[in-house]
């Protein structure tokens, strides 16, 4: 690698070099690649450290980085997209998200209120996790009332993803007439913070998918991405993974 010298400009050194390294990222290095230290990285860019870890934190934020404790920092994978908008009329798939566990849970009350359940009455609750180059990048949460999946009443299933995938095989024997979608800004909740490495509290996107058949809602599903490393897309190329 060769040294680059930066000029005088009129925005902040930091956020210049920010540009700068994000040129290299995209024509240097690869998804996963340890970068330099950061005595080589200052040295190349003809900076302070203290100037170059402002642009190194700024690429962390936009998710271009990622900092590993006893690892360094290394290229972050492509960002997922979130679709809002048109995404079809399918139930939630099986293969973009690993089921975790199932269990029979009260939803939140603004989930009860989408469902039309009275408030405290139990749902089918399934875990599932969304993962990018092995790292977790979504968790969420599937609320399926007893009444849209008669047929698990006396079935003996184990809790975990079997329980999880027997769920989702009922539900799928459904037919599907709509969905609607929203996305919102939010924070972490420590169980959601937990699965994606993140410290509660940490900006995310919430993803609320509600699905209908025979004209009323037959499960909400709360998806919970992390803000770093997720952008919204629109269309059909929803839920795709793609270049950041």
């Amino acid at each position: 690698m060769g040294t680059t010298q930066l000029e005088s400009v009129p925005e902040p050194k930091y956020w210049h070099l920010k540009t700068v390294l994000t040129d290299a990222l995209d024509s240097e290095f690869a998804v996963g690649e340890i970068l330099p230290n950061e005595r080589e990285l200052a040295a190349r860019f003809g900076v302070a450290r203290a100037t170059l870890r402002q642009a190194l934190e700024q690429l962390e934020l936009e998710g271009r980085l990622q900092r590993r404790r006893g690892v360094g920092t290394t290229v972050a994978p492509p960002r997922v997209g979130v679709a809002v908008g048109d995404t079809g009329q399918t139930w939630p798939g099986t293969e973009t998200w690993e089921p975790v566990d199932s269990e029979a849970a009260a939803p939140p009350t603004a989930v009860a209120r989408l469902l039309d359940t009275v408030p405290g009455e139990l749902a089918h609750t399934v875990r599932r996790i969304r993962r990018s180059h092995g790292q977790a990048v979504a968790a969420e949460l599937l609320y399926v009332p007893a009444r849209s999946v008669p047929g698990l009443t006396g079935i003996d299933a184990p809790t975990g993803p079997a329980r999880a995938r027997l769920v989702l095989r009922e539900l799928q024997r459904l037919p599907l007439e709509g969905q609607d979608q929203s996305v919102e800004l939010g924070s972490a909740r420590a169980d959601d913070a937990k699965e994606l490495d993140r410290l509660p509290g940490a900006p995310v996107l919430l993803v609320t998918t509600r699905y209908i058949v025979a004209g009323r809602t037959a499960a909400v599903a709360v998806a919970t991405y992390r803000a770093d490393t997720c952008r919204l897309t629109f269309g059909d190329a929803g839920m795709q993974l793609l270049a950041g």
